[in-house]
């Protein structure tokens, strides 16, 4: 009797058992009993037909039970061997069933077993498929960037997450590598560049802070699990730009605040002791009253500078939130080119467009966003001057920029002043750091608060060129 599947599952012919694995046995049955017949007809056929017929009749029949018995014998070879093609064929839902019609306790027993390992390895399969499931949906709702390597370091899992990070076409099956040693993609070269070198370098089983060239900043970790006895490894990169920014906006809020309270205090009595002071100056010898006058209106000067000092800082943590309306940023950097073309001109700098095109409004708070472009281009101008200084070089460039994109309008100053070479990315654009000379670090601190509250994503790198190069992206309305 043949086993067969249950009505849920595909039925599987066990032709094999009439061949290969029965095929000796029944020789062995035929041979021995054509033997021993011809043997009983040779001795017996003539002189005693009667005892020939009856050794024949038990021939015949010791051939029919040989043949039952061995059908009974390799009946549980049949159903292993159908177990084990359910087993290849994954058909974990599948059931033997044994014959019916006789009782046959050990083999009800064996496809009893059967049964229960196909049911535990179902069981199994769609709790891993629930799990699968529940780790596809987590890693694509997660917003660190994972990424999986196989086993010999290149991409074979990323989620969305690292998809935005990496920004670079086709990242499967490819080490990160492979980025290094090719050209990047023009939009994703200047931001991930160096944050794709950090990723490759980092080491097994650790982790450290990671910035791209936009100055953002990471967390990296790299781990690894198994997989079929073999160590597989990941990476797990989370943001911390907003979350670093607004701790240290909300400490150098409460530092500038004091430092305010207790500057102004001071100021204010100190200016009023000097008016004080200079009441007697009349009272003094006219040899001694010019002296004396000169050096109370130079400290109410240096008094009047620490005030303004402090006041700088104090309304980049005041800032207010941004009114957006729609601006026409073409025309907002002509007014600023004109302020300062004249300033400009005379120190041999060029201030010219190098790209504009016809863009929509656009919805900014537009006497935040001057004053953040104002910024930009003085120390762009500044930057060149000082390097001409340095130089000797009679001329120098500033140059802008407004290209329209897919998805919006990126915006560009750059100058050939190049005083970004050496300093980290991760440095820019940090409050109290400035790359010029007796500098206090407002002015940037001051640019990156406007354009964070704006949303704008901006980068301060050198170019291909050896040029710095300022650039944000404004998002276009919706159509």
């Amino acid at each position: 009797m043949n086993p067969r599947a249950s009505p849920d599952a595909a039925a599987a012919p066990l032709s094999w058992l009439g061949s290969r694995q029965k095929r000796p046995f029944v020789l062995y049955l035929a041979l021995l009993h054509g033997a021993l017949f011809t043997a009983a007809a040779a001795l017996f056929a003539r002189e005693r037909p009667w005892l020939f017929l009856a050794l024949e009749a038990a021939l015949l029949a010791s051939a029919i039970v040989g043949y039952r018995l061995l059908a009974r014998a390799l009946e549980p070879l049949a159903y292993t061997r159908h177990f084990h093609s359910l087993l290849q064929d994954g058909e974990y839902a599948a059931r033997l069933r044994a014959p019916g019609h006789r009782r046959q306790p050990e083999l009800e027993e064996l496809v009893h077993a059967f049964n229960a390992m196909l049911s535990r390895l179902y069981e199994e399969r769609l709790k891993l498929g629930e799990q699968q499931g529940l780790l596809d949906r987590l890693l694509e709702a997660t917003p660190s960037a994972v990424i999986v390597f196989d086993f010999d370091g290149r991409i074979s899992v990323l989620n969305a997450a690292a998809t935005t990070l990496l920004g670079v076409p086709d990242p499967l099956g490819k080490p990160l590598r492979h980025w290094l040693d090719n050209a990047l993609p023009a939009a994703a070269a200047p931001r991930c560049a160096s944050l794709l070198e950090q990723l490759d370098r980092l080491a097994p089983d650790s982790g450290a802070l990671l910035s791209d060239g936009a100055g953002r900043r990471y967390r990296g970790q790299r781990g690894h699990f198994h997989d079929r006895g073999f160590k597989r490894q990941f990476l797990l990169v989370d943001e911390l730009t907003a979350e670093l920014a607004d701790s240290e906006h909300a400490t150098y809020d409460k530092l500038i605040r004091v430092l305010g309270h207790e500057v102004n205090n001071t100021v204010a009595a100190t200016a009023s002791v000097l008016d004080s002071l200079l009441y007697y100056r009349d009272q003094l010898a006219e040899s001694d009253a010019g002296d004396f006058g000169t050096a109370i209106i130079a400290v109410k000067r240096r008094n009047v500078q620490l005030g303004e000092f402090i006041e700088r800082f104090t309304r980049v943590v005041k800032m207010p939130a941004p009114e957006l309306r729609p601006v026409d940023i073409a025309a907002l950097l002509d007014g600023i080119a004109d302020l300062y073309r004249e300033p400009c001109r005379s120190r041999g700098i060029t201030l010219a467009w190098a790209r504009r095109d016809a863009i929509p409004l656009l919805p900014v708070d537009s006497q935040l966003m001057e004053q953040a472009l104002l910024n930009v281009v003085k120390n762009a101008m500044e930057a060149v001057e000082a390097t001409m200084r340095e130089q000797g070089l009679d001329t120098g460039a500033v140059t802008l920029a407004l290209q329209a994109q897919s998805r919006g309008v990126r915006l560009s100053v750059t100058d050939s002043g190049r005083r970004l070479s050496g300093v980290p990315a991760n440095q820019l654009f940090t409050p109290f750091f400035s790359t010029k000379k007796g500098g206090q670090g407002i002015g940037l601190l001051f640019v990156r608060e406007v354009l964070n509250r704006h949303g704008c994503h901006h980068r301060l790198a050198t170019n291909a060129d050896g040029d710095t190069c300022f650039e944000l992206w404004l998002t276009t309305p919706a159509t």
